[in-house]
C-alpha cells in the first residue's frame, strides 16, 4: 500500500504548513505573555511604596485617635463665649482708641514745637518737656488791658505763689492766664506781660496775635497749646470776669472722668443775629438757615470744659476747623457730627448774689457765677471780692475736696 501525499487546500497551501504555522504562533504568544507578566503595574508599584512608607511612619509615630467625642452644646455656654468675645473686642477697641489719642497728642506736640515762632518763645514760652499728667487745666482768657481783672482774681478764688505750685503737685490742677502777643512782638504791651509773669508765674503765652475779633482763633490755639504741654483729663476755658469755686468745678469733672468725649457747660441755643452793627453779629448767618433761626446747642462762652479726646481733636484738626465770629459758637460747631456727649450743668452759670448766695447757704455752692446782662460779673474789678465773700465755697475747700 503506498504513502498518501499531503493534501493541498483550494488556494494551493499545504495543510502541513498550516499546522506548523499555528504551532509557531502558539509558542510565540506564550513567550510574549510571559514577558508582560514580569512587568509590574504602575498602580501596584505606587500602592506598594505607599504601604512601605506607611509602615515606617506607623512604627515611629503611633497614630492618634483624633476623633472628637460629641459634647452637647448648651445655650449658656454659647452666651458665655459671646460675652467673653465681646469683652475682648471692647478692650481692644479702648486700647486702639488710647493709642490713637497718644499718637495724635504726640503729633500735636511736634506741630506746636515746629510752628512756634522764635519771637513767641522769647516772650516767655517755657521749654518743651515731657507732658505732665494732671487732672485739669484751666485757662483764664485775658487781654493786655485786663491787669486789674487778673489781680482781682488772684486776690480771691485763684491761688497764687507757692499755693499755685502746691495745687499743681497735690491736686493736679493747672491754672494759667492765657494771652498771646501784640501785633508788634516785643513791644511795650508784651514787656508788661513779661514783667507780670516774672512776678506771679501764672501765664500761658500763645503763638497768637491778640484782638477782640480773634477770640475763636485764640480759643483754638489755647487748646492746642495746652494739649501739647499737659496731659490732662479735662481742659477748661473761663473768662477773666467770672467767679469760680475750684472745689465744685473739680467735683463736677470727677463725675465724668470715665467718659472719653464730653463737652460740659451751660448749654444754650440763642438766635442767629444777622443785623450788622449789633453785638454778637454773625456775618455767616446765612449758613444757619432763614432769618430768625437759632444756633445749634452749644455751651455758653463764660466757662466750659472739654475732655482730653476733644482737645486733642481740636489740636490735630486746627487747620481745617472753621471759625465763626462768636467763639462759643465755633467750639460747638467743631463737635457737630462727632460722637460727643453734651452735658448741661447749670451750676456753671449761676447768677451773682443773691442767686449764688442762697445756694451757699443751702450747702450747695455754685461752680461758677456771673451776670448774664454783662456776660460776666458786672464791674468785676470792684465786685469780685464781694461775690467771693458771698458766694465762695471757702478758701480751704479745694484742699479738702477729694477727686
Amino acid at each position: 500500500m503506498g504513502m498518501s501525499r499531503p493534501q493541498k487546500l483550494s488556494n494551493g497551501v499545504s495543510t502541513r504548513w498550516v499546522s506548523l504555522f499555528c504551532i509557531a504562533s502558539f509558542f510565540l504568544g506564550v513567550l510574549v505573555v510571559d514577558r508582560l507578566w514580569g512587568i509590574p503595574d504602575p498602580a501596584d508599584v505606587d500602592e506598594e511604596a505607599f504601604s512601605a512608607v506607611k509602615h515606617k511612619t506607623d512604627a515611629s509615630h503611633p497614630i492618634l485617635n483624633c476623633e472628637k467625642k460629641e459634647v452637647p452644646v448648651r445655650a449658656e455656654d454659647i452666651l458665655s463665649q459671646v460675652s467673653r468675645t465681646h469683652d475682648v473686642i471692647m478692650t481692644l477697641d479702648k486700647t486702639i482708641s488710647s493709642l490713637e489719642m497718644q499718637l495724635a497728642a504726640a503729633r500735636a506736640v511736634k506741630d506746636d514745637s515746629e510752628e512756634g515762632s522764635p519771637v513767641v518763645r522769647k516772650l516767655g514760652t517755657e521749654d518743651k518737656k515731657e507732658r505732665q499728667k494732671v487732672f485739669f487745666v484751666m485757662g483764664i482768657i485775658t487781654a493786655f488791658s485786663s491787669r486789674k481783672r487778673r489781680d482781682s482774681i488772684r486776690q480771691t478764688w485763684m491761688p497764687k505763689g507757692e499755693e499755685l505750685g502746691k495745687l499743681e503737685k497735690e491736686k493736679g490742677i493747672i491754672i494759667r492766664f492765657v494771652i498771646g502777643h501784640s501785633a508788634s512782638p516785643g513791644g511795650v504791651l508784651d514787656r508788661a506781660i513779661d514783667a507780670e509773669n516774672e512776678q506771679h508765674k501764672d501765664f500761658l503765652r500763645l503763638n497768637h496775635v491778640e484782638g477782640y475779633h480773634e477770640l475763636s482763633t485764640k480759643t483754638q490755639v489755647y487748646f492746642s497749646t495746652a494739649v501739647a504741654k499737659w496731659d490732662a483729663d479735662f481742659y477748661i476755658k473761663v473768662d477773666d470776669d467770672v467767679h469760680v469755686n475750684l472745689g465744685m468745678v473739680g467735683s463736677i469733672l470727677a463725675g465724668h472722668r470715665s467718659k472719653s468725649r464730653v463737652y460740659i457747660g451751660c448749654m444754650k441755643s440763642g438766635p442767629v443775629l444777622s443785623q450788622k452793627g449789633v453785638k454778637y453779629h454773625e456775618p455767616e448767618y446765612w449758613k444757619f438757615g432763614e432769618d430768625g433761626n437759632k444756633y445749634f446747642r452749644h455751651a455758653t462762652g463764660q466757662i466750659y470744659a472739654i475732655s482730653k479726646d476733644l482737645a486733642t481733636y481740636i489740636s490735630v484738626n486746627k487747620h481745617i476747623l472753621h471759625r465763626y465770629a462768636n467763639e462759643d459758637v465755633s467750639l460747638g460747631s467743631w463737635f457737630i457730627g462727632l460722637d460727643v456727649e453734651h452735658i448741661d450743668d447749670r451750676s456753671l452759670c449761676c447768677g451773682t448774689d443773691p442767686d449764688c448766695e442762697w445756694k451757699v447757704q443751702a450747702g450747695n455752692p455754685c461752680a461758677a457765677s456771673f451776670d448774664w446782662s454783662c456776660s460776666g460779673i458786672c464791674k468785676s474789678v470792684e465786685r469780685m471780692e464781694e461775690v467771693h465773700e458771698r458766694c465762695g465755697e471757702g478758701d480751704g475747700a479745694i484742699w479738702h475736696t477729694s477727686f
